[in-house]
């Protein structure tokens, strides 16, 4: 890196408001040739505005913006894109009945013929050790596998300046580890790198600089090699951070649900196969499942939840009742619940009010229907209780949900459910896109749960959080599950190899678990 080069990016002075919200207030930020830099903040902080106004998709209302030295203005995201920034949303903007391949070729602006553009694709998921088939349609991925488009698609420009926003969240630690190492060595040949992750520990191994942003204004700017996690997550969010609350004595009850044998065949060409699942979940027991993205996490979500239903009623126990040719409403009926991957047009309707929502899915357990009428009344304070108790910010019962942020509507849905207090909690990726404060929130409501002797069964591909909330982990790689392992007695490097699929079979699993134990990595 050369000190005495100009910054490649820097902003002064940087604003934008919006109608009732100052999203960025008077912002500085810069980032030299080949740094590693950081940006942190809660969800809301301005985050996203800031790179919006960075990508060129929106414009500052003041401020200004250098590049290498000089001042320019980045009208549109092609602009930026022949500047030399790549970006990597946390959203993606795919067309979801389209190829991967065509979508990639769609948000290049130098078209290549489809032999050249593959090569060049290939040569990109070589270097970052990432899965994906070129020809596959959108709308068969899971949300981790279409977040590599977006990553494929901004590496093949060749960016000066990469803008990655929340990239690992697909990755086994090993893979990580693997990405961070190709980052490195973009930053080594002049490449910088804008780096956005709710993963703090990630900044401190990686990033040479942080900005941190609360309720749009910069409140610090660190090192984060002489930070810890807790002490940047302290300044996004202000002192108080807690501690998961989980009491160390804990005991569990009669199974309160339980699978036996579950397969399922793929329903589309691109899906994956469930293969002879097996498991339970105790009353008051928090049971994790381990995978990288588009190992059957869906599938197997589906078929718990009742959106697919299994080849025998026995596949699947809820309180010991076979439920397994059971619809989605009936298992509510019962008491279960369960957050899909996808929180929006799956998890909640965006077009439709947080009331609305909440009146979907709460009719049942919580009074917001009365013979078969909406209780228009009950269904609003039930929203408002849900905004309360998860520090949701909305205008209101009636904000639309897709006017929310990922984040704050993530604590929503949770709320949304867990409120309900069901018997039985299935939930995919349960605080993807969301702060560290939102986070341990969520977190604590998940254990306060089970602590009321519900079960729940977290699916998630963040290893931190399953050997941090759960009681139970095993790994699902390839529609296949490993065994039960006790959280205490695994190691992170153990469960990432069984991620990346070490094993063929589940007493292969079994063997390689117990090789793992007795020789540490």
């Amino acid at each position: 890196m050369n000190a005495l080069a100009p910054d490649r990016l820097k902003l002064v002075g940087i604003s934008k408001s919006f109608p009732g919200v100052r999203a960025n207030d008077a912002v500085d930020l810069s980032v030299r040739p080949g740094e590693i830099h950081a940006l942190l903040g809660e969800n809301g902080a301005g985050k996203s505005t800031l790179v919006k106004i960075i990508y060129g998709i929106q414009s500052p209302d003041a401020g200004e913006i250098w590049w290498d030295g000089a001042p320019i203005r980045i009208a549109s995201p092609r602009a930026a894109r022949r500047l030399g920034i790549g970006m990597v949303f946390q959203h993606f903007s795919l067309f979801e009945a389209m190829t991967v391949l065509e979508n990639i070729s769609l948000g290049l602006d130098s078209k290549l013929g489809g032999r050249e553009l593959e090569a060049e694709i290939a040569r990109v998921l070589d270097t970052y050790q990432l899965k994906l088939d070129p020809r596959r349609i959108v709308s068969t991925l899971s949300v981790g596998e279409r977040q590599r488009i977006e990553i494929v698609r901004a590496l093949l420009l060749n960016p000066r300046l990469l803008v990655m926003d929340e990239p690992t969240s697909v990755l086994t630690p090993q893979e990580v580890e693997q990405l961070f190492e190709t980052l490195r060595q973009l930053a080594a040949s002049g490449c910088s790198v804008l780096y956005i992750s709710h993963k703090l520990h990630e900044i401190v191994a990686l990033c040479e600089g942080a900005t941190i942003l609360r309720g749009g204004k910069v409140v610090a700017h660190c090192d984060p090699r002489r930070e810890t996690a807790r002490s940047m997550a302290e300044m996004m969010i202000g002192p108080g951070l807690k501690e998961l609350a989980k009491s160390g004595q804990r005991s569990f009850g009669a199974p309160r649900l339980q699978v036996q044998g579950l397969s399922l065949a793929r329903t589309s060409h691109f899906g994956v196969a469930l293969d002879g699942v097996t498991f339970e979940v105790r009353a008051g027991e928090i049971f994790g499942v381990a995978g990288v993205a588009g190992n059957g996490q869906n599938e197997l979500l589906d078929a718990l939840s009742g959106e697919s239903l299994a080849p025998a009623p026995e596949a699947v126990l809820l309180e010991a009742r076979p439920v397994g040719r059971l619809g989605v409403g009936r298992r509510r009926a019962l008491g279960l619940r369960a957050v899909p991957e996808e929180r929006n047009g799956h998890a909640a309707i965006g077009e439709f009010s947080l009331t609305e929502n909440a009146t979907l899915t709460g009719r049942g357990r919580v009074r917001v229907a009365r013979l078969a009428l909406v209780d228009a009344a009950e269904s609003a304070r039930y929203t408002r209780e849900v905004i309360a108790a998860f520090d949701v910010k909305a205008t209101g019962p009636e904000a639309p949900a897709g006017a929310l942020s990922g984040g704050n509507l993530q604590k929503f849905i949770m709320g949304r459910e867990i409120l309900q207090h069901p018997s039985v909690l299935v939930v995919c990726q349960p605080t993807w896109g969301v702060d560290a404060g939102a986070a341990a929130a969520i977190h604590q409501a998940v254990v306060d749960l089970a602590a009321r002797g519900s079960a729940v069964l977290v699916i998630s591909q963040d290893l931190d959080e399953l050997l941090s909330l759960c009681d139970t982990v095993a790994v699902l790689n390839g529609g296949r599950l490993s065994a039960p392992m006790k959280t205490g007695e695994v190691s992170i490097e153990a469960l990432g190899l069984l991620m990346g699929g070490v094993h063929g079979d589940p007493q292969g699993t079994q063997v390689m678990t117990e090789h793992l134990h007795a020789h540490p990595i």
